[in-house]
């Protein structure tokens, strides 16, 4: 399909007639559901957890484009790529990214359950809410500014999501709270943090047998409302979030030194395979929005490919290193600075 034939556009490797047919098929048009998935699993799992915990209230779960709960609505977003094997794979084709894992997916699921469970009970219209996590009316900003270690925040998703939003402080809250197995008590021992786990803990013995206020409300693109093709939906998931930046051609020079060796293997094709990596390493200690990181790395990787750096296959491993340093201090710079130069 030309939709997404570019030259910036990752090789697909499904079988040209499975890409085809499915590149072609309107995505609410996939007939994908949660039943007889692993997400079904996942799923109860989850609720299992929150058993567990004494709650039994249990979010539904609904396929959207991404991770999410739609505001003041108890109900869970699951990426639609989760649903199938091969779209799992035609996500990491396109955006770099592998698919969630089973383990990761649950992380995520825990981090959305909260959300449910703040907005089943309106619990950030409470004041002790309100004390400990902040006004849930703030504007709520895809790109924020991170204090890395800050200890009154709980760690649990990459990039420091905590720090993101009082509702997502709460929901990060929840789920390191909720994680089976998990030390919180010894982890956050003398932090400010502490004082939030134990506020989870009271308002989920409190709620946790109770009827929730709220239970239903509009979702958030779910995948019957997707009405573009599926070539066309990653088409623009490209342009939108991955295609890259314009960055000075002074960054050229700095490449060279990073790849210095005037023989052996195209540095781009070594690159290609850990994109993925150095996204996720990155994304985890700087806490820069995922698609500008993956914008950068894109803008990057065309530099190196149109300089044809070459890496010696004695050097891949730390060359590579040195690579993912390089891309944490440009996105260090444009966490506090706005620009990565």
């Amino acid at each position: 399909m030309s939709a997404v034939n570019s030259a910036k556009t990752p090789k697909l490797r499904l079988p040209d007639a499975e890409l085809n047919g499915l590149l072609s098929t309107k995505v609410c048009e996939l007939s994908l559901r949660i039943e007889g998935t692993s997400l079904e699993k996942q799923i109860n799992k989850l609720y299992h957890e929150l058993e567990n915990a004494g709650i039994y209230f249990k979010p539904g779960a609904y396929l959207s484009d991404e991770w999410g709960c739609p505001q003041k609505v108890p109900v869970i977003g699951v990426p639609f790529y989760l649903a199938n094997s091969s779209l799992s794979l035609l996500e990491k084709q396109f955006t770099g990214v592998e698919a969630e894992t089973e383990a990761e997916a649950l992380m995520y699921l825990r981090h959305e359950a909260g959300h449910a469970f703040n907005y089943a009970y309106r619990l950030y219209t409470q004041i002790g809410w309100q004390r400990l996590f902040g006004q849930f009316s703030e504007p709520y900003q895809e790109q924020y500014r991170t204090k890395p270690f800050n200890a009154a925040f709980v760690r649990h998703l990459p990039g420091w999501y905590a720090q993101k939003h009082p509702d997502d402080d709460f929901a990060e809250t929840f789920a390191v709270w909720l994680t089976p197995g998990s030390t919180w008590r010894e982890i956050y021992a003398g932090t400010p943090a502490i004082s939030k786990l134990l506020y989870v803990e009271k308002v989920a013995t409190r709620y946790g047998h109770k009827t929730p206020r709220v239970t239903s409300g509009s979702l958030d693109r779910p995948v019957r409302d997707i009405d573009l093709t599926l070539g066309d939906y990653y088409k623009a998931l490209w342009e939108d979030h991955c295609s890259g930046f314009t960055l000075p051609e002074i960054i050229n020079g700095d490449l060279c030194r990073l790849f210095p060796d005037s023989s052996g293997r195209p540095a781009i094709e070594g690159l290609q395979v850990a994109r993925g990596t150095i996204l996720r390493e990155v994304n985890n200690w700087t806490g820069l929005d995922r698609h500008i990181l993956m914008s950068l790395i894109n803008t990057l990787l065309e530099k190196i490919r149109s300089q044809d750096l070459k890496i010696s296959p004695e050097n891949i491993t730390s060359q590579i290193s040195k690579m993912s340093v390089f891309v944490t201090v440009l996105a260090m710079n444009y966490q506090f600075t706005g620009s990565f130069i």
